[in-house]
């Protein structure tokens, strides 16, 4: 009688995952959309205004005043990453905040300051580094795909 009451605490790895399924909280998808929209949209307002500012101000132009107006943005990260405070946003606002080139300065000072007690070269510049490296192979494949299909799709000149 005690074996009946004894429970198959067993289970396969299918019935696990449709129990680990059925308890998993639902996530709010319109509402981290909504967050997402509203960051970014922020954040690019924001570097509008900087570019604007070196066009009227510094007598950029619209082609020119794009350089200075990344590297501002990417100082305004890495500041905010130092005090903690971007993380709290990209906490909020999710894949609004990691996709403008601003959620990249924060990976890259994230890096280098869980990794400065490492040394300069190993810890902060090899971990730094590690994170970069795959951006950097994926921006630079990509750049020669879409060179590549212009060139097959407009000719060579």
């Amino acid at each position: 009688m005690a074996n009946n009451k004894k429970k198959n605490l067993t289970m396969t790895q299918q019935e696990y995952q449709e129990l680990a399924k059925r308890n998993e909280p639902k996530r709010p998808v319109l509402k981290n959309c909504l967050r997402a929209f509203l960051v970014g949209g922020i954040i690019c307002l924001i570097g509008e205004c900087f570019m604007q500012m070196f066009i009227n101000w510094f007598g950029f132009t619209e082609k020119t005043a794009g350089n200075p107006t990344v590297a501002v943005l990417i100082i305004i990260s890495v500041i905010l990453t130092s005090f903690g405070v971007y993380d709290k946003i990209a906490q909020w606002a999710g894949a609004g905040s990691a996709v403008p080139v601003t959620g990249f300065a924060n990976s890259l000072c994230s890096a280098a300051i869980e990794h400065r007690a490492e040394g300069l070269v190993l810890g902060v510049g090899g971990n730094m580094f590690k994170l970069a490296g795959s951006v950097i192979v994926f921006g630079t494949v990509a750049a020669f795909v879409v060179g590549l299909l212009h060139l097959i799709i407009m000719g060579g000149g």
